[in-house]
């Protein structure tokens, strides 16, 4: 039934039974299995190739290997931070877990399940890992299939979580407490003008403010509140960190929004952009800036809403044309596939090769992404249209589409008064 690949890839055939179905999408997720591993081989000897390049170009030992992680998240269309994750995995499948790794190969196991094995014998000794590694993942003596195959992620995670205890408790017990300094809180956008604002904390912290707002929903329950439970949640965690409630509803938590003047008049429908979230639409914008307080601050624009060029002398930008360029990428990595926020204002052509500070030549990037683009062999240009060519050491090209915003040309001459009403941005006080 599947010959070759490229029959399998082109869909079952019309007519086919359930059955088929349901084994044509069995072999399919084999497929995509056995391709993971190979990518992760692949990914290994990439960066032998480098280290061994690099090595014989003189690049010092602690800098071996630089910028193979940002080669495998451009090729797999991941973040940078994702493609450095895949590389130190497959280097430790290839060379610490054979018996997780010829399960992948097999079509049998996936780069999540062997992503969670990895990362749950982490802090454990090599020959304490390769012990989970067969016992969860070596086939049986007599054929039969390896422990780890049928279970859930859950179980996965739970059997290597025990037997990692009992190989090392003193370790997995000093990885938890090194693992606090980790906590952090982190925003990304959801559908609909929503986040999803989440929160690493030790488990002992974590388990306390779940507790706190899930008490909170039962007494506004018991009150006779008509809000869900999840939404009396929601509403009293907001509450008690920005202090909304004993302020009369007023946040004092300062937000960015750009857009026209023609839309803050309510003569123009353009979205408007949230720095941090990204594009809303205009009445959800002016809705919300009416529970305001506003500032405003202006930006040169052109008459068609795009922020425009500036210029600095500096090779470092200075903070007005830094913020000017932040504002202008929308406050995200430039870098194909790269959703981190812009720690940095970098010269896509290098400073030390002629390149100019100026907006043109500036891109937003962020720490992992601007580390990678000095290795050897990396080069960037600024495109007419405001795009970024980026040349990998394997000659591969890849090209950054300019920001919404990025115009080429300094603006008309405006009237006072259109100069008084053009696009502004607005920092401001918002309600959650």
């Amino acid at each position: 039934m599947y010959e070759t690949i490229d029959r399998l890839l082109a869909g079952p055939p019309a007519g086919a039974s359930e059955g088929e179905l349901v084994d044509w999408i069995a072999r399919l997720e084999e497929v995509k299995c056995t391709a993971e591993a190979v990518q992760a081989e692949a990914a290994v000897r990439l960066d032998e190739t480098v280290r061994v390049r690099q090595a014989e170009a003189g690049v010092p030992a602690r800098k071996l290997g630089e910028g193979v992680a940002s080669q495998v998240a451009l090729a797999r269309r991941v973040s940078p931070e994702k493609g450095a994750k895949l590389l130190g995995l497959a280097k430790i499948l290839t060379a610490e877990m054979p018996h997780t790794f010829a399960l992948m190969k097999a079509g049998l196991f996936s780069q999540w399940q062997a992503t969670i094995l990895a990362r749950e014998t982490a802090c454990l000794s090599l020959e304490d890992r390769k012990v989970i590694d067969h016992q969860l993942c070596a086939t049986g003596p007599n054929g039969e299939p390896a422990r780890a195959v049928p279970m859930g992620l859950r179980q996965l995670e739970n059997a290597a979580k025990k037997l990692a205890i009992t190989l090392d408790q003193a370790s997995v017990v000093a990885r938890a407490a090194s693992a606090v300094k980790d906590r952090r809180v982190s925003l990304r956008p959801a559908p609909d003008t929503m986040t999803w604002l989440g929160a690493l904390l030790p488990v002992r912290d974590g388990v306390a403010v779940f507790a706190a707002l899930d008490q909170a929903a039962k007494t506004a329950a018991a009150a006779g509140d008509e809000r869900t439970r999840g939404q009396v949640m929601a509403d009293t965690l907001v509450d008690r960190i920005t202090g909304r409630a004993e302020a009369d509803g007023k946040p004092r938590i300062e937000v960015k929004i750009v857009m026209t003047a023609d839309t803050l008049a309510n003569t123009n429908d353009q979205p408007a952009m949230v720095e941090g979230y990204g594009p809303v639409p205009a009445a959800w914008a002016r809705e919300a800036l009416n529970d305001a307080e506003v500032l405003v601050r202006r930006l040169f624009t052109d008459a068609a809403g795009h922020l425009v060029a500036m210029e600095s002398r500096s090779r470092k930008a200075p903070e007005g044309l830094a913020e000017f360029i932040t504002t202008r990428d929308g406050g995200i990595c430039r870098t194909n596939g790269c959703d981190a926020p812009i720690r940095n204002i970098d010269h896509v052509e290098r400073h030390a090769d002629g390149g100019e500070t100026r907006s043109e030549n500036l891109q937003g990037l962020c720490e992992r992404c601007n580390q990678a683009k000095e290795a050897l062999g990396w080069r960037a240009r600024p495109g007419p249209d405001g795009s970024v060519i980026t040349t990998t050491p394997t000659g591969h090209t890849y090209i950054s589409p300019p920001p919404d915003s990025w115009a080429p040309d300094p603006p008309p001459r405006l009237s006072r008064a259109e100069l008084r009403l053009r696009d502004v941005l607005l920092t401001h006080t918002l309600a959650a």
